[in-house]
């Protein structure tokens, strides 16, 4: 028998399939043909928020790490001019942070506090 494609995410499935064997989405409305048949993807939409949900819990985000009291040192001597932010990777907060003296001043102050707030060292 021949394959198809799902629509969705294009994985080679069964010509048959009426939910693709990869993403689990419905690729064909099912016209309930046979008696008994039942598309259930709960099992498979758990694992998959179980599984995120572990990654986030264990931290695995993808982000940078950086240095607490690098961070601190930045924002105190040079918060004004945003060169914390640059540091976290955070080149929009930066250049915002450069064009308004460290959001008049407000902003840096609250960062100075934030920063001594944070474990070290911490995911931004």
């Amino acid at each position: 028998m021949e394959d198809k494609f799902c629509k969705f995410c294009g994985e080679k499935i069964p010509f048959d399939a009426v939910v693709c064997t990869k993403c689990g989405r419905q690729v064909e409305k099912f016209d309930g043909g046979k008696e008994g048949i039942v598309i259930n993807n709960v099992a498979n939409s758990a694992a998959a928020a179980t599984a995120e949900a572990a990654a986030v819990n264990s931290g695995k985000k993808g982000g940078k790490t950086v240095s607490k009291w690098t961070s601190f040192a930045l924002c105190l001597f040079g918060g004004y001019i945003g060169l914390h932010k640059f540091y976290e990777g955070k080149t929009g907060m930066g250049v915002l942070y450069l064009c308004t003296l460290g959001l008049f001043g407000i902003g840096w102050i609250i960062d100075i506090f934030g920063i001594l707030g944070k474990p070290d060292p911490y995911e931004v």
